[in-house]
């Protein structure tokens, strides 16, 4: 993995519409890197299904149904 794509700001946010009151900087980077590599698990997910269809775009629906996958195991 070459970095992580996911501003911490918004991660901060996340944690404080969870609930959390006080987030702590090293909690929003660690939540930063844990999504990244959610999203490119889902990513190459979908990417997989594309091809698998015949297409070099990943639609909505690549997206949907990877997700499910990945998050069930």
């Amino acid at each position: 993995m070459v970095g992580i794509e996911l501003a911490v700001a918004p991660m901060h946010r996340i944690c404080k519409k969870a609930g959390a009151h006080r987030v702590s900087e090293a909690a929003s980077k660690e939540l930063a890197k844990v999504l990244d590599e959610l999203g490119v698990k889902i990513a190459r997910e979908a990417y997989d299904y594309a091809m698998h269809a015949g297409r070099k775009t990943i639609q909505a629906r690549d997206i949907e149904i990877a997700a499910k996958k990945v998050m069930s195991r």
